[in-house]
């Protein structure tokens, strides 16, 4: 074997010199000098065997080699200080020498030393490094204590990894342990709480339902708000089907500096998914948990004796109120004595049913997961499936998810990379909660009767119907069993790359990567159930959702030390994308019998509905980014993306969206030394991203069809049912954003403050037009909402002993929403449901989500009788602010009463580590904000037509006037629906949103039988919830869109949920 050493020409001189290896038998690098020749031969070339110059090049000619004197091996285990769970890839160095070995997966190392050396170095990324003195040991173990700043050392970003210290932007990291700590089945809700100025609404808690995420704020009216989900780098899929025990980790972009890199798509964030992929070695997994959930919260209705006090009052009341009415029978009870099937012979009622009881009861739920990691010789892989089977508290609501991954990568050559990954889901989800009306179980469940059964004794099922003048509702079990709704989703992606390492400072990658969904709802309610009308006896209907998604990414970059101290990183791209959908509708009525269900409309004798739908665009782009580092100290980043979406009009397909970051670590200068301050950063940026979340072709102009009778025929035509717009672009938002990150004793505590100003131009809105043209209105880029806000990052190593740790983790945010502009005229729109009147408002200078409506005083006294008949009410009604004062209640009198988005939100996370356990809980706050309960508002206000929540037996009586609540009377007798700021509750809490108690058994107790970790543990979620909110739960959205966000009717409650689980690994190196 020979080493070649390059050396400036010096002839044809042979040089004679010993040899001696040091480490390896490879090529030696040695750097030529332009002196003479012995001083560009290493220190190494010592004594045998030898050397001969030929020229250009130095032959190192290897003869018979001199051994160092090796002569003690050491081996260890390498574990966490505070987890206590072994460390792969541990670099064991011995001091002073270029000696050492890493730790495999199951964290033990073993190499040969010479006797000479005295000290160990174990290093690791993460964690601080250790020193540790042999003293005569063969075995050498050793905890190493984590670092808590570089626990986040590297963080993905659009296109490529870049260290914490060198961002210009504001990116957070969440890795894989945090989010899996709440046992959480979608990346959502693990989300919840982790990441300042990321907000995260469970606005259900229905099986299988994901949550709604928010970064800094709403954005936009009439487009999307959702952030860009990127999946190992494939832009735009639902994350929320994934298995979280598939994420390797979370980054979440906020910034333009950041979220710049994907232009049209980046203006509501970035939140970039890294899945596990394969390991060297043999990696066998296993993580499951079982829970059981109950109803967190009651809320108490009337009785069957307190409704018929209730129901006899609201009838006598009425009479007092419209004597007339009672007169010609209109508010005449029924009578008990023609109802024996539900009362006795003394009128008392046979049953009460407490419908609550019935419907919510407890649940169970598991969850598994098993992932096979390994490889060897370049060539990696992993294998891994899940399992999910989730019940709710709610009877057969249920949602079931499969899911199995693959993932191979193989470098081929040391130039050449491949590979790819495909993931398989199959899902299926049962809804009983999806309908407003008389359908709706959780609505029924407050307004059934209980004077009623489930059953009557001959098998029938008992209903609101069975006591006349009720409003039509149908019995809430009976609802469960006969009426189904089941979605099921398939689905398909994945990914596949090629890695070229063109020089040691140039790549070159590509990569595709492809999402294929297929969606089918199938809905059957049975033929006798009330709610719909007598002569649809039956109801089905099927709706299919099929859609393809592609991209080919394509991508240099290019990694340069320019010159001492200075290090430029580019990258320069592009990039198409493609998305294509198509949905199929049909429904019948009337069917035969039951037995039939969705499975054959045929059957049904009417034809309900038919329809089909298919839509696509494609964005077609090209972007490059340029980071300049100067002495790890001075930061330049430029970002910029050239897009064009098929989406916009003619004249404004293309869009260039540019950012810039400095970023400026103080601690690096020479001058800075403040002895607590052991790292501070400053940093900028401005940049723009845009918003291309619109329908497909909202640019052009719509024809639509319109059926008539003519002469007794139908007729079809084609009409114009919208008009074009060329001009229609994008909504672009600039943002401005300056954050400071400070490191305190050594980092053990870590704060992180970002300030931030959004303003979003362009929005999309509809604009008034002449009646004359046969359209109301046309879509322009006429309105604009700004955003600010401030974010706050704790992270403490409060204590680290030993054997004992306490960390802590606090986030804390605040956001400030304005609507700038709404077009020509800035006239308030009204988004808001029906059923209260208008609810929300937008309004120029006000947040989105604003809540309208009149101010509740409480009710006019006996004493007020003349003042009431002013406006036209008697006492025992409600009574209103007159705002404007002048003597009438009117529009005029309404007023923003609330605001549906909180003035800040905050997480306290604290972990405790003792030996082998480990304990954890998370509180969360938010402040501010408020919520339409209009679940009290249907069960408080309409008497005598459905049951009522026990408060209005707080009711106005003359011996209790001094209340909220309008006297019983009959609905139909004065009955008010102004929304007003009775139903806009106080929305602000405290929850204790998770406590969980581990144990992981010992390293030396698991080798014995062959394992590498075993940990055990019980959590409880929702463990309590400070409000002062009557629902059920302060965190629920019946509408769930960004403008009628905190409007709650009917929602599904949320429970209290108790877990069990275990986590279990072994690790087997294949390596020779």
């Amino acid at each position: 074997m020979l080493n070649l050493l390059k050396i400036p020409p010096r002839g044809r001189l042979l040089v004679l010199l010993p040899v001696v290896w040091s480490l390896t038998s490879e090529a030696q690098t040695v750097k030529p000098a332009d002196n003479l020749l012995a001083e560009t031969v290493p220190p190494l070339v010592v004594h045998q065997p030898y050397a001969a110059d030929t020229g250009n090049e130095l032959l190192l000619l290897n003869g018979t080699e001199k051994k160092q004197p090796y002569e003690k091996t050491i081996s260890g285990t390498v574990t966490d200080q505070e987890e206590g769970e072994p460390l792969p890839g541990v670099n064991v160095l011995a001091k002073g020498t270029t000696v050492g070995t890493v730790t495999d997966v199951n964290g033990k190392y073993r190499f040969t030393v010479a006797d000479d050396i005295e000290t160990l170095v174990f290093s690791s990324i993460g964690y601080q490094t250790q020193e540790v003195s042999i003293n005569g040991r063969n075995v050498i173990d050793i905890a190493l204590p984590p670092d808590v700043q570089s626990l986040s050392e590297v963080v993905v970003i659009g296109y490529g990894t870049q260290k914490k210290s060198d961002l210009t932007g504001a990116v957070a990291n969440i890795k894989s342990d945090k989010l899996l700590d709440r046992q959480s089945l979608n990346v959502s809700q693990a989300l919840q709480g982790r990441v300042p100025g990321v907000d995260v609404y469970a606005n259900t808690a229905a099986p299988g339902q994901p949550a709604k995420i928010r970064i800094r704020g709403i954005n936009s009216i009439n487009s999307g708000v959702d952030p860009l989900f990127v999946v190992d780098g494939v832009i735009g899929i639902n994350a929320n089907f994934l298995d979280p025990n598939n994420i390797e980790s979370v980054d979440v972009l906020k910034d333009a500096s950041s979220t710049a890199i994907y232009g049209a798509r980046g203006a509501n964030g970035v939140i970039i998914i890294t899945t596990k992929r394969g390991l060297e070695g043999s990696f066998v997994s296993y993580e499951g948990f079982g829970s059981y959930s109950v109803p967190s919260k009651s809320i108490p209705s009337l009785n069957a004796t307190e409704f018929m006090e209730v129901y006899n009052l609201a009838f006598a009341n009425a009479a007092k109120f419209d004597p007339e009415g009672f007169a010609d029978g209109r508010y005449q009870p029924n009578r008990v004595e023609d109802f024996p099937e539900l009362f006795d012979a003394s009128g008392n009622p046979r049953y009460n049913t407490n419908w609550e009881e019935l419907i919510y009861r407890p649940a169970w739920a598991q969850n598994h997961h098993l992932n096979i990691q390994g490889g060897a010789n370049k060539t990696v892989y992993s294998l891994s499936g899940g399992y999910t089977d989730q019940d709710g508290i709610m009877r057969n609501s249920f949602f079931k998810r499969g899911n199995i991954r693959f993932t191979l990568d193989n470098r081929i050559q040391d130039w050449l990379r491949v590979g790819g990954s495909i993931t398989g889901l199959l899902s299926k989800q049962r809804i009983v909660d999806d309908n407003s009306g008389a359908l709706n179980v959780p609505r029924m469940v407050m307004e059934g009767i209980p004077i009623v059964p489930i059953k009557y004794p001959d098998g029938s099922w008992g209903s609101n119907a069975d006591w006349p003048g009720m409003e039509g509702g149908e019995n809430p079990v009976r609802l469960t069993e006969e009426r189904q709704r089941l979605n099921n989703r398939t689905e398909v992606l994945g990914d596949f790359y090629v890695h070229l390492d063109i020089t040691k400072d140039l790549n070159f990658k590509t990569s595709f990567g492809y999402d294929l969904n297929a969606n089918k709802s199938n809905h059957y309610s049975g033929r006798d159930l009330n709610g719909f009308s007598a002569n649809q006896k039956g109801y089905a209907d099927i709706n299919t959702f099929n859609s393809t998604y592609w991209q080919s990414e394509n991508y240099f970059t290019y990694t340069k030390d320019v010159f001492t101290g200075h290090k430029v990183e580019g990258l320069l791209g592009f990039s198409w994308q493609e998305f294509y959908y198509e949905s199929t509708f049909a429904s019948a009525e009337n069917f035969i019998d039951d037995f039939y269900g969705w499975h054959n409309l045929g059957v049904g004798n009417v034809r309900a509905g038919l329809n089909s739908d298919d839509s696509r665009w494609a964005l077609n782009s090209y972007f490059g980014r340029i980071n300049y580092n100067i002495l790890d100290r001075y930061i330049f980043t430029a970002t910029g993306r050239f897009d064009g979406s098929s989406k916009f009009g003619k004249n404004n397909k293309f869009a260039f969206f540019p950012s810039v970051g400095l970023a400026w670590r103080v601690s690096e200068e020479s001058f800075f030394d403040v002895a607590p301050v052991s790292n501070l950063k400053l940093r900028a940026s401005a940049g723009a991203t845009g918003n291309q979340e619109i329908t497909s072709f909202a640019s052009l102009q719509f024809l639509g069809t319109e059926t008539v009778l003519l002469d007794g025929d139908r007729q079809t035509g084609i009409n114009r049912s919208s008009f074009g717009n060329p001009d229609l672009k994008w909504e672009v938002t600039n943002q401005y954003d300056f954050g400071v990150e400070l490191g305190l004793l050594e980092d053990r505590f870590q704060i992180e403050a970002d300030l931030y100003y959004k303003r979003t131009n362009d929005l999309l809105l509809n604009a008034p037009i002449p009646w004359s043209t046969g359209l109301s209105s046309v879509t322009q880029n006429i309105g604009a909402v700004e955003n600010k806000g401030l974010e706050l990052a704790l992270y403490s190593t409060n204590i680290s002993t030993g054997n004992f740790s306490w960390t802590t983790n606090l986030n804390w945010s605040a956001n400030r929403n304005k609507i700038l502009k709404l077009g020509v005229n800035d006239d308030d729109i009204f988004p808001g449901p029906w059923f209260l009147g208008q609810t929300n408002i937008l309004r120029v200078g006000e947040p989105i989500g604003s809540l309208w409506g009149y101010r509740r005083l409480g009710t006019w006294g006996s004493d007020e009788e003349d003042e009431a008949a002013q406006f036209d009410r008697l006492p025992g009604d409600l009574k209103w602010e007159d705002i404007n004062d002048d003597g009438v209640l009117d529009a005029q009198d309404e007023t923003i009463i609330g605001r549906a988005y909180p003035k800040w939100t905050m997480n306290i996370s604290n972990t405790l580590v003792y030996k082998g356990f480990d304990f954890t809980f998370d509180i969360r706050f938010v402040y501010g904000v408020n919520i339409v309960n209009a679940t009290k508002h249907s069960v408080e206000d309409r008497q005598a037509i459905a049951n009522s929540m026990a408060t209005v037996l707080n009711a106005w009586t003359p011996e209790n006037q001094n209340t909220h609540i309008a006297q019983i009377r009959h609905y139909n007798a004065g009955y008010d629906t102004h929304m007003d700021d009775w139903w806009a509750e106080d929305g602000s809490f405290i929850r204790g949103q998770n406590f969980m108690l581990g144990y992981s058994f010992p390293q030396s107790t698991l080798e014995k039988i062959g394992l590498q970790k075993v940990r055990v543990y019980a959590s409880v979620q929702n463990l309590f919830v400070a409000s002062d909110y009557t629902g059920y739960d302060p965190e629920a959205t019946t509408f769930g869109g960004s403008l009628t966000q905190n409007i709650e009717f009917f929602q599904y409650p949320k429970p209290r949920t108790f877990n069990v689980g275990v986590s279990v690994s072994f690790y087997k190196n294949t390596q020779q």
